[in-house]
């Protein structure tokens, strides 16, 4: 048996490493109390990349780029370029631990003029945790790290129409083999598919050229995850994305694109228990809300209608109420002057009852003929907030603009 150094390391035994605040750790009891919906390997949920996070998290409608592998596959079959490659990096809550940090390669190659493929590799550090005995002895120590691997296809139907497919393998090492309990730990491995499309046409707005565009990504969708040997397996966080952009050619110099993403995570919402009563298998029996323990394809059809939706004792037209609260809301601004330069901005909320993420966020970006750098900076909206002091920074090569630079050199 051991005991670890670190109380946040508990968290992430629990599932809770995402972007949360320590709320989380409340039980609920009504609709208006906490009712977080719990997944493991929750970093798949974070922003891997400064431009989609300096825009509150959106990525659905967005203009394709390098990082669309996260947001939204489909969007690859509109990107300009041949090739291209970005490298992304992230401290994570450093206002808890000072050794998180989240890496991000991705990369796509175009195959033809409608077809593109892509691959991306997210690392995820939990920092140096040491471990001891219940008498406090010196166990050693242990770099707790998950990844994922994508890989992904994309097509264009027409010139308006794309859709995408992604596959996804997921490892997480939390414990490295250690003994929790009379329980020995193992590393948790699952396989998933993103499944997604994307729309894009030309349009005029107020004599201004301009693109509107739409997007739906869903994410995850792919085998439970366990640490242990025996049948406690737990859903990965499966996801719906749906968004919509517009962007504005003001001029021949500036342009500004207005986007909002929506987020609903197809995992089953705890239920509420009867404190006092259990069944035949010494279980707790539900009171309000649906059992979570199904399969895949049913936990995600449930995960429209099985929140427990309780006021005062009554259920019923509460349980819409408390679906719609674990929506979660993206809002971001981009601006560009000459192609080259970059500001952006972005809200992301959550209802306190599924977690309290509340933040803006901010970044720019420069592009040159080769490269781009993105930056961005989270400002939570709660002071004491773990997110606080969140940087982000993003570098980008673009292969066409290697070319163009062989081709002009005399």
């Amino acid at each position: 048996m051991f005991k670890i150094k670190r109380l946040f390391f508990f968290i992430v035994l629990a599932g809770f490493v995402s972007e949360t605040s320590y709320s989380q750790m409340v039980t609920n009891k009504r609709i208006g109390d906490l009712n977080v919906v719990k997944s493991v390997v929750p970093f798949l949920k974070i922003a891997p990349d400064s431009r989609a996070g300096t825009m509150g998290d959106v990525g659905a409608a967005t203009s394709p780029d390098v990082n669309s592998m996260h947001w939204n596959p489909a969007k690859y079959a509109f990107i300009e370029n041949d090739m291209g490659l970005a490298i992304s990096y992230t401290p994570w809550l450093r206002n808890l631990i000072g050794d998180i940090n989240l890496a991000y390669i991705s990369g796509y190659k175009r195959i033809d003029r409608k077809q593109v493929v892509a691959a991306s590799l997210l690392y995820f550090s939990l920092g140096n945790i040491i471990f001891t005995d219940i008498f406090g002895n010196n166990m050693g120590q242990f770099n707790p790290n998950e990844f994922a691997i994508d890989v992904a296809y994309s097509r264009a139907f027409s010139g308006k129409f794309s859709g995408g497919l992604a596959f996804r393998y997921i490892y997480s090492n939390l414990t490295g083999g250690a003994y929790v309990g009379s329980v020995q730990s193992k590393a948790g491995q699952s396989f998933a598919a993103d499944v997604s499309t994307y729309f894009v046409d030309n349009i005029e707005f107020f004599e201004k050229d301009g693109k509107l565009a739409f997007g739906i990504n869903i994410s995850n969708i792919g085998t439970k995850l366990s640490y242990t040997e025996n049948d406690n397996k737990e859903f990965i966080p499966i996801n719906i994305r749906f968004g919509g952009a517009i962007s504005i050619d003001l001029d021949g110099y500036n342009s500004i694109t207005l986007t909002c993403d929506m987020n609903k995570l197809l995992v089953p919402t705890p239920p509420i228990y009867y404190t006092d009563s259990v069944d035949s298998n010494n279980e707790l029996v539900i009171q309000y809300g649906k059992d979570p323990n199904v399969s895949v394809p049913i936990g995600m059809f449930r995960s429209f209608f099985d929140a427990p939706g309780v006021i005062d004792g009554k259920s019923g037209r509460y349980v819409l109420k408390e679906e719609l609260r674990e929506i979660t809301y993206s809002f971001g601004m981009e601006y560009w002057y000459n192609e080259q330069f970059a500001i952006r901005g972005g809200y992301f909320h959550e209802h306190e009852s599924k977690g309290n993420r509340k933040f803006f966020s901010v970044g720019v970006g420069l592009k040159l003929n080769v490269f781009g750098i993105d930056f961005g900076y989270l400002i939570p909206v709660h002071q004491n907030n773990p997110l606080a002091n969140t940087i982000r920074f993003t570098l980008a090569f673009d292969f066409d603009g290697f070319k163009k630079l062989n081709t002009t050199e005399p």
